[in-house]
């Protein structure tokens, strides 16, 4: 049998919960016991590949130290860590003893909420121990102490060793009803490498920059690549949907903001007569400025020019009028 053993105290010598430790591991290897510790104090740059070390364990005990509110961080971490990255498998009815000593207050709402997360885990938790020890040499001199001590470590071997079965909670309910955890294709290693760069506030920055750049030199690619291409397509578009009006001679230019190449079409009309092609001309009787995507709306019939400028998406200069026959001259439906 082996039981592994996760502190999650600051390892200061008087710390009473080293002490229970020390004396009920001498127990476990009396009953032929491997046990093995983890101080979680001196692998907080690794705690979440802690996780992989509960496969060859038949049981655990979670240590902690309340030294003014809780258990503490890196217990908090190792458990985090438990959900995020733990074998679900393995951790689905694995044993586990609280064990929560106190130099304050608290010491039985950290030895619950040990269990309960545990619970929530999947595991199974046992009886553990808990107490305020002011003096931690009061361990040590109290014989009545050190035989608790013992009994709880050879209750929590038996207990291992039979595989005592637990009434079901309402924990391990919450956990398989409506607990979900995200399933992520990154390592231990590689989502912590990850929060570290998250935190640098110059690297977060540097890596908004360059992603700005891409996106300036993307769009201009694709503007040289499409946008004669796209302007083509209007003035075919306007063309084939020349509808004359008998007795309108005017001059339209329209622009599109949103281009840096070919971004101006010319449109004459001479009665049945129509010149439409890409490029400016002077003394435009109306000259319309918008973006592309509005263009787009008014030649597949979703828009029309007078709506559009309604709207405030089309910009004018010259006669109001002429603006508004263009809805006449050009029937997109």
């Amino acid at each position: 049998m082996k039981i592994n053993i996760y502190y999650g105290g600051r390892g200061i010598i008087d710390d009473p919960t080293l002490l229970v430790l020390s004396r009920m591991t001498e127990v476990f290897k009396e009953l032929n016991v491997q046990v093995e510790q983890f101080n979680l104090f001196e692998q907080k740059n690794g705690i979440t590949a802690l996780p992989g070390t509960l496969k060859n364990s038949d049981g655990i005990i979670l240590a902690s130290t309340v030294e003014w509110f809780g258990i503490g961080g890196y217990m908090h971490q190792f458990l985090d860590a438990c959900w995020l990255y733990g074998d679900k498998d393995k951790l689905n009815g694995l044993y586990m003893a609280p064990i929560v000593m106190s130099t304050t207050h608290g010491e039985r709402e950290g030895m619950m909420e040990l269990s309960s997360a545990w619970e929530i885990l999947g595991g199974i938790p046992l009886d553990g121990i808990c107490g305020y020890i002011a003096d931690s040499s009061t361990l040590e001199r109290n014989s009545s102490y050190q035989n608790l001590i013992e009994k709880k470590a050879e209750n929590i071997y038996r207990c291992i060793n039979q595989k005592i079965e637990s009434l079901p909670t309402s924990n391990q309910a919450v956990k398989n009803r409506v607990s979900i955890t995200k399933i992520t294709d990154l390592t231990p290693q590689e989502t912590e490498q990850l929060s570290k760069y998250i935190s640098n506030e110059e690297y977060v920055q540097k890596q908004k920059e360059d992603i700005l750049e891409l996106s300036s030199i993307f769009r201009d690619k694709m503007d040289k690549d499409h946008g004669a291409e796209h302007a083509e397509d209007f003035v075919n578009s306007l063309k084939n949907h020349f509808k004359p009006v008998a007795g309108l001679h005017a001059v339209y230019q329209i622009s599109l903001l949103d281009q840096t190449k070919d971004k101006d079409i010319m449109i004459r009309i001479d009665n049945k007569d129509i010149e439409c092609k890409l490029g400016e001309i002077s003394g435009a009787s109306v000259h319309a400025s918008m973006n592309t995507s509005v263009l787009e709306q008014i030649v597949s019939g979703r828009m029309t020019f007078q709506r559009a400028f309604m709207e405030g998406n089309l910009k004018m200069k010259g006669d109001f009028k002429l603006l508004r026959s263009m809805d006449q001259l050009f029937e997109f439906k």
